[in-house]
């Protein structure tokens, strides 16, 4: 498998199975993974650390609906453009910007720079707007 397809494949099971079980993708991840949300203000820069933000991210909406949009990838990077609907029903979602039982639109842009196969950095743009 090429670089690029590669890339794609980490990507796909990293989106697919982060909200199902954290546990599954932290084997994507390089030993000095940094994952940074600029729009909520954090940046987590250990394995076990990303897996508990998932556990309580993923926790806290439901009624998930992924509206999948743009994917590519370089031998380097993978973006991934989608809108996921939800509704936010705990406090699991470090700095949301909208209150729990918002029906939430959340416009993500990931940015993932890729190292020897495993995900060395993602970066989150969120666009969040109410929409219920």
């Amino acid at each position: 498998m090429d670089a690029i397809a590669r890339n794609l494949a980490v990507v796909d099971a990293h989106i697919r199975d982060e909200a199902r079980d954290p546990s599954l993708v932290m084997d994507l991840y390089t030993d000095d993974i940094v994952l940074e949300m600029p729009t909520r203000g954090l940046t987590l820069t250990s394995k076990p650390a990303i897996e508990a933000n998932y556990r309580a991210m993923f926790g806290a909406i439901a009624e998930v609906e992924i509206a999948p949009g743009t994917r590519f990838a370089t031998e380097d990077h993978v973006v991934d453009d989608c809108t996921v609907r939800f509704r936010l029903v705990g406090e699991g979602m470090a700095n949301a910007p909208l209150p729990v039982g918002s029906r939430v639109e959340l416009r993500l842009l990931h940015l993932f720079a890729m190292r020897d196969g495993r995900i060395a950095r993602e970066t989150v743009y969120e666009g969040w707007r109410r929409i219920g």
